[in-house]
């Protein structure tokens, strides 16, 4: 059984419509979330409700999650969104090609 991550923009828990990635978008997603749970690890034995209890979640995961955002939304647009409207447009956006696409190849 492997271990390693795996990217798919068609298959898993709560699909939503990713772009191409990239050898180094991969690359750099898996830096984040090996960061991510490094900084977890730190933190042993808190549980997850603990970690990402708003009032007392570690700075040092605060900021590999802050990371991991920025990275993936520079894989969208290739910057930081303005806002979450701009980032529910650009995802509406991907799904509507996506399931146009879909549409016209069943067709």
């Amino acid at each position: 059984m492997r271990t390693d991550f795996s990217y798919s923009n068609t298959l898993g828990w709560n699909t939503f419509p990713v772009p191409t990635l990239t050898d180094k978008n991969k690359a750099d997603l898996t830096r984040c979330a090996d960061d991510i749970l490094l900084a977890r690890e730190a933190h042993f034995p808190a549980t997850i409700a603990e970690l990402y209890d708003p009032e007392q979640m570690p700075a040092d995961l605060r900021e590999a999650h802050e990371r991991n955002d920025e990275t993936l939304e520079r894989v969208y647009i290739g910057r930081r969104f303005r806002n979450d409207t701009e980032r529910l447009e650009k995802l509406f956006e991907l799904y509507t090609k996506a399931v146009a696409k879909k549409t016209k190849d069943v067709a």
